[in-house]
């Protein structure tokens, strides 16, 4: 199934320009618009992604398609969810041009991945992506909730972002969004990226993070109660847990009654608790 990557003409910085300007397209903040102008950086992007021939890919903002032409040779399928409608229109075509034997491979999607609870043909394996800056985060954590078939994830997020999402109990950038992926995956970061392999360049360093699904933790508690207790413990970090958890548990009291029965430290953080902690404090304040 897997064909070279050679097997589709990868966009250089010319070719991103080019192609922009045909289209009239202004890279935007509002969009989080940063095109990769690299073609090494996305073949590390694949590599790093440790994708199988028969793997479904859905890469979110594919742009102008740079990640994408490097994707579809060694996958099955690639879904590109991408909300701008000029650029939705225009990967099809690119991909055609420069890739004509893999462009059956591709399907375009033209929606916002934050509203996206379906997408076409099979369900897909994994998810690799740069993702919008200002947007990551969620759409992260909304299609490994959306999408159960996801098995692995490799994204490119701003530098800060992938530190928190990587980041371990105890850790001074350790905070919701790093207990709610781990909700879902084993987390790690997986390599740094600088601004110079983008246009327009950003004002901040990126970085990949890779996730692989594992089962959540064993709990009576919904993951929306989870998730509660997980901002809840972060929205008032400074607070110990008995304090921070008292406005879901009803009172100070019931939150430490909670927390003892969960085995946690009353006096704690949230930043010293894994995800495993969170899910039995939930079963016991939700029970």
């Amino acid at each position: 199934m897997s064909e070279s990557t050679s097997a589709a003409a990868l966009l250089g910085p010319a070719e991103v320009r080019r192609l922009a300007a045909a289209l009239g397209i202004r890279p935007t903040k509002q969009l989080g618009q940063n095109f990769v102008i690299d073609p090494n950086t996305v073949r590390r992007i694949v590599r790093s992604a440790q994708l199988r021939p028969d793997d479904v890919v859905v890469e979110v903002g594919p742009g102008l398609g740079s990640l994408t032409l490097a994707l579809l040779p060694e996958v099955a399928r690639v879904v590109a969810v991408e909300v701008d409608p000029v650029l939705a229109a225009a990967l099809p075509g690119t991909v055609a041009d420069r890739a004509p034997a893999l462009a059956g491979r591709l399907a375009v999607v033209r929606a916002d991945a934050l509203a996206v609870t379906a997408l076409p043909g099979p369900a897909p394996t994994a998810m690799v992506a740069n993702l919008p800056y200002n947007v990551a985060v969620p759409v992260l954590l909304h299609l490994l909730a959306g999408f159960e078939s996801l098995q692995r994830v490799l994204v490119m997020v701003q530098a800060e972002v992938a530190d928190r999402l990587a980041a371990r109990p105890g850790s001074r950038t350790y905070g919701a969004p790093s207990v709610k992926a781990r909700w879902y995956c084993e987390v790690r970061r997986a390599g740094a990226i600088g601004r110079s392999v983008f246009w327009p360049a950003p004002n901040v360093d990126s970085g990949l993070v890779a996730m692989v699904r594992r089962s959540p933790p064993a709990t009576a508690a919904s993951r929306e109660q989870v998730f509660a207790v997980i901002d809840a413990a972060f929205g008032q970090r400074r607070k110990m847990l008995r304090s921070a958890l008292a406005g879901l548990a009803g009172s100070t009291a019931a939150a430490e009654a909670a927390l003892s029965a969960a085995g946690v430290d009353p006096t704690a953080r949230g930043e010293a608790l894994d995800v495993d902690q969170f899910a039995r404090i939930a079963a016991r304040l939700f029970a």
